[in-house]
């Protein structure tokens, strides 16, 4: 397969995307239970045949190691980071990994988009241009962003966010290297969306989430107003969740324009037509990459999560946000609201048709705006 070419970025702006056309290196590390390596090595057999037909798939290498046999590591390319996405967040990925759960003790993965390669024999030559290589190193913030999303049952939803907005905050301090920055919490209608902002690991920092009690009693609470049941105290059935629950960010871009007191944080929902979620975050991030570059636009930062035909945008607006409803909506430049409408679920909306004017932005802006329920910044973030 051919890699696409890289799309241009708006440089020192954007620090996390998902659609700048780059191979992904993807890498697995694996800790396996004591004396099931044999086991683990026959899953994995299982497996691969599956995994090499994935559409965008390149190739994957399993790793033991030479000092600790109980450590292993399955590293895989990708021709881009959308395949890879649309295949690890599906339900084919929860059933074709599902035997190697009982073999492991623990796993952490890392993404990381393909910056330069030299190739051996000697020469030392470089890839050449056009081969998949991210373009240019991405500067940013430091701060990791990834958010949760599930819905509950219809009727519940007051309750539900009383239990979100009554819990107490978790102690920001993870360890030496890593701290939570911010979590913001949303709904439109039955779902909920969990925002974190993580300086450091983000597997860590969730799993010192989980671990907190006021946060465990949180998520107690919540067992029976959820559509989906889980069972927290079943390691299988939350890990299943939390897969299902996962809506990873997929572009960040903060604007070249100064920060002020009057920004505040807004959430957009735009659930997409069956298969164009994808398609619907690629539109939104790249009129937010345009709109980076306007020191005077009302948006200081945007943040797209998409998994599967759900897409959330998660932006910083100074003023008010029906001031400036096509700038708010990601949907600034001429064209790009009616090529949203193609990609838009509009029933789901609870719209009639494609926005035309200025009217139609706005009614666009309050159908998609999410309710806040709870925003909140840990101390030195």
């Amino acid at each position: 397969m051919t890699a696409p070419a890289p799309t241009p970025q708006a440089s020192g702006r954007v620090s996390q995307s998902a659609f700048d056309g780059s191979r992904l290196r993807v890498i697995l590390l694996l800790d396996i239970h004591d004396g099931a390596q044999q086991e683990f090595l026959d899953a994995y057999e299982h497996m691969r045949n599956q995994v090499a037909s994935v559409p965008g798939h390149l190739s994957d290498q399993l790793c033991q190691s030479i000092e600790n046999p109980s450590q292993w590591l399955i590293t895989s390319e990708w021709e881009s980071a959308p395949p890879f996405l649309a295949w690890v967040n599906s339900e084919e990925h929860l059933e074709t990994v599902r035997p190697l759960h009982s073999c492991v003790r623990d796993t952490r993965s890392l993404r990381f988009s393909v910056l330069r390669e030299t190739f051996g024999g000697g020469a030392g030559a470089a890839a050449p241009a056009g081969s998949g290589l991210q373009s240019a190193p991405r500067l940013g913030d430091g701060v990791v962003r990834h958010a949760l999303t599930f819905t509950v049952r219809p009727g519940s939803e007051s309750k539900v966010a009383e239990i979100l907005a009554g819990y107490e905050s978790p102690e920001a301090r993870v360890d030496d290297t890593t701290r939570l920055c911010r979590t913001s919490l949303f709904m439109h209608g039955n779902r909920v969306v969990r925002a974190i902002e993580v300086r450091g690991d983000l597997l860590a920092a969730l799993r010192h989430v989980a671990r907190q009690p006021e946060v465990r009693a949180v998520e107690e609470a919540l067992n029976p107003h959820l559509e989906q049941d889980r069972d927290l105290d079943d390691p299988q059935s939350a890990r299943a969740f939390f897969t299902r629950a996962a809506l990873p960010a997929v572009h960040h871009v903060a604007s070249c324009g100064p920060r002020s007191p009057r920004v505040r944080r807004h959430a957009l929902y735009y659930p997409a037509r069956p298969g164009r979620g994808m398609e619907l975050a690629r539109l939104l991030s790249r009129q937010d990459e345009i709109a980076a570059d306007d020191p005077h636009g009302p948006v200081r930062a945007a943040t797209v999560f998409q998994r599967d035909d759900v897409v959330v945008r998660l932006v910083e607006v100074e003023g008010e946000p029906d001031a400036a409803p096509a700038r708010v909506l990601g949907l600034g430049k001429p064209g790009s609201a009616a090529e949203a409408a193609r990609l838009l679920d509009a029933e789901a909306l609870g719209l009639d048709g494609p926005p035309a004017g200025e009217r139609d932005l706005l009614r666009l802006l309050s159908h998609a705006g999410m309710r806040l329920v709870t925003d909140r910044t840990a101390p030195g973030s």
